[in-house]
């Protein structure tokens, strides 16, 4: 590398280093659904997505191991397209009422193929302030002009597009990932009724546990409102990947003209398999009774914080935010959780607006009453050490 290129990117390091923001991997060994091992040191985790500890499910597990073979070898459009796949994409479709179903290798190519290569035919993208880095990326690749619109501002946003002439793509997401508050399904519908508007809505941590049968709040909207509904399968369905749920001819475009489809991987097929099954849980009895002993979770959880003073923001998801302002004060308070054996994450910018650096708390169906209290006592603790 050319010595001036490496000084910049020293630069750059040494830049967020003094910020207290510069990430590192942390090698962490998974225990069981809330359970980890760092180091040598045995912890309670509340930093995962896998919001009904499917990732340990033995329908999801023995999914996996029993694939007939691993990779799939090559991109969809050549001969990565197997049985799994198509039984997968079939599977969803008829899950969420959507014409067709494409799967990506992430939730993260998902948003940004979908958005980047559908995103260029409108005249208009909106995205709301705290919108996912994937969806931003893709609204930068479409070249059409986008903005971003206030925090779940709609009343404001429906009078700037109430004026016709002009074609408007509305992109929300269901539950925020970093504050967990849900999306204003009425304000958003308003903003779609109210112009020549499309919506998409980035259901990545709302499918699995919201709505009928963990349908995610996508399925409140038809396909006539939403042309697109991406899709995450790292998060209540305890895998990997992602994808789009469309129209037939949105579908036949993408297939066409997306990129990050045409030229990718396709999954591995073992991986399409434990989606499957995972998708097959979040219908059944098992599935309902997960998401029942995830709500009870979140309200004990709630209970607890208010019976502590503990300032938690409004929140009726599995994500949970103590904000703790500066940089600093948020690792501190994650290393004093550490010494008291919980694992739970310090946000800070770029990923959340300055001055809001926060613990993300994230429950589970797997977490036990037991669990929530020594959680909720740790905090309280942390808390009146700052």
């Amino acid at each position: 590398m050319q010595p001036a290129i490496q000084a910049k990117l020293q630069a750059a390091l040494a830049k967020r280093q003094q910020q207290q923001r510069l990430r590192a991997l942390t090698t962490i060994t998974t225990l069981n659904a809330t359970e980890v091992i760092i180091g040598e040191r045995r912890y309670l985790s509340f930093s995962t997505n896998d919001y009904l500890g499917l990732s340990h499910h033995s329908q999801v597990v023995n999914a996996l191991r029993n694939a007939d073979h691993a990779g799939s070898r090559a991109s969809p459009l050549v001969t990565g397209y197997s049985p799994a796949h198509a039984d997968l994409a079939a599977q969803l479709a008829e899950f969420l009422q959507r014409d067709k179903v494409l799967l990506f290798s992430s939730a993260f190519a998902a948003n940004v193929g979908a958005l980047a290569s559908l995103g260029r035919h409108y005249d208009q993208l909106w995205l709301d302030r705290l919108a996912h880095a994937s969806l931003l990326s893709g609204a930068r690749q479409c070249g059409s002009p986008w903005r971003r619109f206030a925090h779940q501002g709609y009343q404001q946003l429906a009078e700037k597009t109430a004026a016709g002439g002009q074609t408007h793509l509305l992109v929300a997401e269901s539950v925020y990932s970093m504050d967990g508050d849900v999306l204003d399904q009425q304000g958003f519908r308003k903003v779609l009724g109210a112009s020549c508007c499309d919506g998409y809505i980035d259901d990545a941590h709302g499918f699995g546990v919201m709505g009928e049968q963990g349908r995610g709040i996508s399925a409140n909207f038809n396909q006539t409102e939403l042309a697109v509904v991406s899709l995450a399968f790292g998060k209540a369905c305890g895998v990997a990947g992602g994808a789009i749920a469309v129209t037939a001819d949105v579908a036949d475009y993408l297939i066409n003209f997306c990129p990050e489809f045409i030229y990718s991987t396709a999954m591995p097929a073992a991986q399409a398999r434990a989606v499957q099954a995972a998708v097959d849980v979040l219908q059944s009895a098992d599935g309902e009774q997960l998401r029942q002993r995830l709500q009870g979770n979140i309200e004990q959880f709630k209970q607890r914080c208010t019976a502590l003073q503990l300032p938690i923001e409004p929140s009726s998801h599995a994500i949970q935010t103590l904000i703790v302002g500066s940089d600093d004060a948020a690792v501190q308070q994650s290393e004093a959780l550490k010494q008291r054996g919980i694992w739970c994450t310090a946000i800070r910018p770029p990923t959340v607006p300055e001055g809001s650096a926060r613990l993300r708390i994230t429950l589970t169906a797997a977490h036990s009453s037991a669990q929530i209290q020594q959680l909720t006592e740790a905090l309280a603790a942390t808390q009146q050490q700052r």
